[in-house]
């Protein structure tokens, strides 16, 4: 014979501070614990979004990211001859880039902060067609202009639309502002790869990593059996969105370790918390339960009562968990990207998954604490109990 659902949901009621208490504390805990996968995942998608699966990136063999890679002019010609690569009118779609590190001052802190400046050529935007002009035009190659991603102006001080600014020993103008669809290149500065050389003093005819445009998706592995076997290159190719998801890695299992350590700790004070509301509910309702043995429910049934109204409490506490943490989806924060050692902005991203996720541990946390209260109430002695009424 089962226990009605009626007598739980009147319990919970009837003892609705302890259960306040307990729901507040799975709710925190749940809210912690999405918050940071949110984070996580925010990161990798921004990463993963900067990649198209049309396209390949090259680098110098052993070369980790493109901050430490060098690809000579010689090996880029090769490149662009090669089987595989997309062309327009002719024109083989490819975009020999420099990368480096330059320092901007925060505008909400003032403090400094890395800024990844990407030097491309001009087809970068045939190359990369989730990059879209937004505001102003494209820079003149040859020019002191930069384009900048649409998280930059908001973010950084001096790099407005029509901003001058110095760095690298150089005189900028801020020429135009990019959409890339929320990946990591919105954090970027773009500009003419053989500009950023000459300003810099690096060789004109090394460069970081080459973006290609593949005929095809399917067109990656012709492409890299030709280069690898070819003696005269030694590169490493990659699928962009690849590359990307792998340069995600780092930072997305650090926050995933951290947010999962943290609610970890904050579970177990919540699992206190419904340990204490249950073992409290078992005391105060000795009479009761004894009563309801002795008419003939059974001490499986008394369990599973009091394992439902734990969970029943724990579901109430992810809800309400999980609802206060939806306000943080789409808010931008940003992170060290610590492959480049970059500044990077990324949204926080509350999905149905990671939703759900909270809810399961919230009930992880009430079974825990109610098996153990369960247990007891259906071991009293019906009795000693009867013997109080």
């Amino acid at each position: 014979m089962a226990v009605p659902i009626v007598y739980n949901l009147r319990s919970v009621r009837a003892r609705w501070v302890s259960a306040i208490v307990a729901v507040l504390g799975i709710a925190g805990t749940v809210g912690v614990f999405i918050a940071m996968l949110s984070l996580a995942r925010g990161f990798q998608a921004t990463m993963v979004s900067s990649g198209s699966a049309d396209n390949a990136l090259i680098r110098r063999a052993g070369a980790t990211s493109e901050i430490d890679g060098t690809v000579p002019l010689e090996q880029v010609r090769v490149i662009q001859d090669a089987p595989g690569v997309a062309r327009d009118g002719g024109q083989p779609l490819v975009s020999p880039e420099v990368v480096v590190i330059a320092a901007f001052p925060l505008i909400a802190t003032g403090t400094d902060a890395n800024v990844q400046v990407r030097g491309v050529s001009g087809d970068v935007l045939n190359v990369r067609k989730n990059v879209r002009i937004k505001e102003g035009r494209f820079f003149t190659p040859g020019l002191s202009e930069l384009i900048v991603g649409r998280n930059v102006p908001a973010t950084y001080a001096g790099l407005k639309l029509g901003d001058t600014v110095r760095f690298g020993g150089g005189n900028w103008k801020v020429v135009g502002v990019f959409d890339a669809g929320g990946s990591a290149f919105d954090s970027e500065v773009w500009c003419d790869n053989r500009v950023l050389s000459q300003v810099y003093k690096r060789p004109e005819s090394i460069f970081s990593s080459i973006t290609v445009r593949l005929t095809s998706p399917a067109a990656l592995r012709e492409l890299k059996d030709s280069l690898t076997s070819d003696p005269r290159m030694q590169v490493q190719v990659d699928r962009e969105i690849d590359y990307y998801e792998k340069q995600s890695r780092g930072l997305t299992t650090l926050i995933r370790v951290l947010g999962t350590l943290v609610a970890v700790i904050m579970g177990i004070g919540a699992i206190f918390g419904a340990l204490n509301t249950m073992y409290s509910a078992v005391s105060e309702r000795s009479r009761e339960i004894a009563t309801m043995r002795a008419i003939g429910f059974g001490a499986c049934a008394i369990v599973v009562s009091f394992i439902f109204e734990a969970l029943f409490i724990a579901l109430v506490g992810g809800l309400i968990g999980s609802i206060a943490i939806l306000p943080l989806n789409g808010l931008t924060t940003s992170a060290l990207n610590w492959q480049t050692f970059s500044h990077l902005a990324f949204a926080f991203r509350v999905t149905p998954l990671l939703l759900g996720i909270g809810i399961m541990f919230a009930l992880l946390m009430g079974l825990i604490g109610g098996v153990p209260p369960a247990i007891r109430a259906a071991r009293r002695p019906v009795a000693l109990a009867l013997r109080e009424l």
